[in-house]
This record gives structure tokens, C-alpha cells and sequence, in this order.
């Protein structure tokens, strides 16, 4: 696997590889990488000739209070795993390589103004602007995202579209552990008490999908959700919400099919959720 630090190097080496007709997926990445992450490289590299990830913990899409600096960075042990699942490249920028004097920013209306984009001011414009720099220095025919991360998914699927980057974006289902909870670089923040919790709340989100296939009025099921979750043992609720899963508008009767979503805390540690129901 070729290891890449500046876009100049990157923008070469895609260059020769498009010369020698290859195609491209891309994983992009802020690294801590897990089974979730694998799976999309392994997806990528049966679909493409070449798999290029990106490893780039991304300081504009952190809030002032988030975990920025105490962000894990094992980029030695995310090396090892990407060259063992079949990543061709690795690109390995700076923040300082990446930005600069940055004074360009990307904004995707609606898609943001709800769920994390509410609770989190500015992390998806920091989303938004880090993968479309990287759209244009990788400029990939895939990149694959993981549903577990469902609002970033389509808001980056609007921007491809928006901005006719061109790129198929591939969702991939969410990678789960044995007991069910959703697996996430920032997992490894909980402590043993708060980790024996944190499946609890996805049980509740399934309980909450079952209500939903019965037709029970989603308000209502919200409520009971909310509810469950506040009998969790050091959790706190962040939201849970109901909406359409193809524009995570609120639910019409045009709506086939519907994802219900949740944000928690266990300490300081949040953790985002979410699954999808098909009601028609």
C-alpha cells in the first residue's frame, strides 16, 4: 500500500492510474478505524480496480467542547488494517496541508438544520467542505459511506449531486457487535459500566420499529422510546426523532419508508444510532 502526504504527490499518482485505465473507490476517514470502516474498504475493493482511504481527523467539523484534541490517532495500527483488507492508498494529509488559509466553506441547506445538525452548529459545513476538497483531489467513481452515520450520508450524496462531482455514493449497512450496539471509533471512551448500557438503547430503537410496523402514531412511539431510554443507566438522551428516510423531512403520506434516529450520552461520550422501517 502507498502511503501519499501531499495533494501534489496524490493528484500524480491518480494521474497515472487513470492513465492506465483503472477505476477508483474512495473511503474517507478520520481513522480509529474498526470493523464498520473495514467493511467499507472490502466493499470497495471487490467494485473498483484501485480502493484509495483517506486518514484525516478533521479539526472544522469538531465544535469548540468536542473531543478534537483527545481524538484517538493510531495511524500505525490503521495502516496495518487497511493493507491487509486490500486499500491500494492511503492518503495521510496535514490539517496544514489540507487548509491553509482556508476561507471557502460548504453548506448544504435542510439536510443539516435537523438531528446533529442542530445539536452540533457547524459540523457538517466541516463535513461538507472536507469531502468535497477530497472529491476533487481523489476524484473517485465511488465512495462509500456508512449508514450509521445516516444524515452524513445524504448530505453528502446532496452535495455529489448539487455540485456534479459525478461520484456514485454507496451507503453500506451499519457494522454492529455481538450485542448490538453500533460500532464507533468513539466506543472505546466509554468505561465497563457505560459499555454494558450502550446496547440497551438500540434494543429500544428496535422496540420503537416493531410500534411502528403495528402503526402506532410516531409521536407516540417517540415518547415511549425517550422514555425506555431515560431508565438506562447513565444514559442521557440527546434526541430521538422519526422522519422520511429518503429526505429526513417529517413523515407524509407519501412516505414509504421511514428511520427513526437517536442521539445519547453515557458521560461525556455521545453516541448516534439509527433504523430504518419500511411501512408501505
Amino acid at each position: 500500500m502507498l502511503v501519499i502526504k501531499t495533494v501534489k504527490k496524490m493528484r500524480e499518482e491518480i494521474a497515472r492510474i487513470r492513465k492506465n485505465g483503472l477505476n477508483l473507490g474512495f473511503v474517507p476517514t478520520m481513522g480509529a478505524l474498526h470493523e464498520g470502516h473495514l467493511s467499507l474498504i472490502r466493499k470497495s475493493v471487490s467494485e473498483n480496480s484501485i480502493t484509495v482511504a483517506s486518514v484525516f481527523v478533521n479539526p472544522i467539523q469538531f465544535g469548540k467542547n468536542e473531543d478534537l484534541s483527545k481524538y484517538p490517532r493510531p495511524f500505525d495500527a490503521d495502516k496495518r488494517k487497511l493493507e491487509k483488507n486490500g486499500c491500494s492508498l492511503l492518503f495521510l494529509p496535514s490539517p496544514n496541508e489540507m487548509y491553509k488559509e482556508r476561507l471557502t466553506t460548504i453548506h448544504v441547506e435542510d439536510l443539516t438544520e435537523k438531528l446533529c445538525g442542530l445539536k452540533r452548529p457547524g459540523h457538517f459545513d466541516g463535513v461538507t467542505t472536507v469531502v468535497a476538497k477530497l472529491f476533487n483531489i481523489i476524484s473517485p467513481d465511488r465512495a462509500y459511506f456508512g449508514e450509521k452515520d445516516f444524515q452524513q450520508y445524504k448530505v453528502l450524496n446532496k452535495m455529489n449531486e448539487d455540485l456534479n462531482f459525478g461520484i456514485k455514493i454507496v451507503p453500506c449497512p451499519i457494522i454492529r457487535e455481538i450485542d448490538g450496539l453500533a460500532m464507533s471509533s468513539r466506543n472505546i471512551y466509554l468505561n465497563k459500566k457505560e459499555r454494558k448500557n450502550a446496547p440497551l438503547v438500540y434494543d429500544k430503537l428496535k422496540a420503537g420499529a416493531a410500534s411502528l410496523k403495528k402503526g402506532i402514531n410516531p409521536a407516540l412511539v417517540i415518547k415511549k422510546i425517550m422514555a425506555e431510554i431515560s431508565t438506562i443507566e447513565g444514559c442521557k438522551t440527546d434526541y430521538v426523532e422519526i422522519l422520511d428516510d429518503s429526505n429526513l423531512r417529517k413523515i407524509s403520506k407519501n412516505t414509504k419508508k421511514i428511520r427513526i434516529f437517536s442521539a445519547v450520552f453515557f458521560g461525556n461520550t455521545r453516541l448516534i444510532d439509527n433504523i430504518g422501517v419500511k411501512i408501505k
